[in-house]
């Protein structure tokens, strides 16, 4: 026993929880939302320096491309044209801003993915979340692959393959921009704006997708590391009768664990009786903290970047759908490719944010069916009551919602394709 343990405690718990968040890190840090940043002084300023800066170029490209579609554009489709950009502009903003909102949300549940690292006992749970959090980092590595795919399409390689531009008496050429801007800001036509520009409008873009890619990132390394702890307990369950030497001596020891670990998953915490064996890892932990609600952190730090999600993904598909069926008519295949790129990665998206929805809804279910499967019959006396507690609360399981309206699972995907076809079509009627 001692052996076992001591493999486990000697191990470098933090390079565990490096990797776990180390997608959610690399992609807080730079836009100045990481909320270790702010523990000190200096980081302090420093990322407020960051945040003023992100918020600018988004509402600078805002108020640019808008006002370029209502003063400088007279025919519907290129006004239809400019608003699938600024749908985006509008969403990144206020995700930034909620991201920012909730970083007490993030810091805590980064702190709970340390504390599940540093407190494992057995080298079996740790295997379990190793795998776990590897997929949760996988899903965050292809989120943000698809969203800066697109990213280099639309805003390096579109503009490259289209050259030079020339203007209509033919003594001025100049680079294409990524997006127009209206003539009384700048005559992007001449050097050094449209370098300047440029160079804005790609930061402004980079600082965009990874805003989005963040969200997504923190959604899928969440929902996957609260998913790989209701696998632990469910192998907890298997020595629920026999024991396993890291385990409590007697099964009320074992039971209290197994029921502590579940309602620190989920959105509420049992009292327990005085008279109760607590395990020894849980010992001076105040189990009424938020700190022991995961399910819950995540989704208040999530639902309302969900419910933007949901509804701005919903819109820009079916807009970039128009934008496709218009480019490929007009045999504009560069374009057309890169429509297809950002219709990818929104869909993608979306489909992650419904994807960890229905994955925490189906582990929370297994959890009631692993405990039937038990050999509960083999408890002796009232102790079966135990089992009764956890399917009970497993019955319930955990739903996570857009805005606190709209649950999120792959059913609700194939809704909002459905609904982003049926606005297509309406669309295309319409023009």
């Amino acid at each position: 026993m001692q052996k076992q343990k001591s493999v486990v405690t000697e191990h470098d718990y933090e390079k565990d929880v490096g990797s776990s968040i180390q997608w959610n890190r690399w992609l807080l840090i730079p836009i100045g939302a990481w909320p270790n940043f702010r523990k000190s002084m200096i980081g302090k300023y420093f990322s407020s320096l960051i945040n003023i800066l992100c918020f600018g170029l988004i509402a600078f490209m805002f108020v640019s491309c808008g006002l370029y579609a209502l003063i400088e554009i007279e025919e519907l489709y290129h006004k239809i044209e400019l608003l699938g950009p600024l749908i985006f502009f509008l969403m990144t903003f206020i995700k930034y801003y909620l991201l920012i909102l909730h970083e007490n949300d993030i810091r805590e549940g980064c702190k709970r993915i340390e504390w599940d690292w540093k407190n494992i006992e057995h080298q079996e749970d740790r295997n379990i979340m190793t795998v776990n959090a590897n997929y949760g980092r996988r899903l965050a590595a292809i989120c943000t692959f698809f969203l800066f795919s697109a990213f280099a399409f639309h805003y390096i390689i579109v503009p490259i393959s289209m050259g030079k531009v020339v203007d209509e008496n033919g003594n001025l050429s100049f680079a294409s921009l990524p997006f127009p801007v209206p003539g009384f800001i700048a005559d992007v036509r001449y050097s050094p704006c449209n370098e300047i520009f440029y160079f804005i409008q790609t930061l402004t873009g980079a600082v965009m997708h990874t805003v989005t890619s963040a969200a997504c990132s923190i959604a899928a390394v969440f929902a996957v590391h609260a998913c790989g702890q209701m696998k632990v307990m469910m192998n907890w369950l298997e020595y629920l009768v026999d024991g396993r030497p890291d385990m409590s001596n007697t099964v009320n020891g074992r039971i209290a664990k197994i029921v502590i670990q579940h309602n620190r998953i989920l959105k509420r915490i049992l009292n327990f009786p005085s008279s109760t064996s607590i395990p020894p890892c849980y010992s001076g932990c105040n189990l009424y903290s938020s700190h022991f609600r995961f399910l819950a952190l995540t989704e208040n730090a999530l639902q309302q970047i969900s419910f933007v999600e949901f509804l701005g993904c919903m819109l820009i598909m079916c807009l970039l759908g128009y934008y496709l069926i218009m480019e490929w008519n007009s045999k504009d295949i560069m374009l057309s490719i890169t429509h297809m790129a950002l219709m990818t990665s929104f869909t993608f998206n979306i489909f992650i944010f419904c994807y960890i929805g229905e994955l925490v809804a189906e582990q929370c279910k297994k959890v009631g069916e692993m405990t039937y499967m038990i050999d509960w019959y083999r408890l002796t006396g009232k102790k079966k009551l135990g089992c009764i507690l956890i399917i009970a609360m497993s019955n319930s399981s955990i739903k996570f919602t857009a805005g606190n309206m709209i649950e999120l699972s792959i059913s609700t995907f194939s809704d909002v394709v459905k609904t982003a076809m049926a606005f297509l079509n309406m669309l295309r009627a319409l023009t």
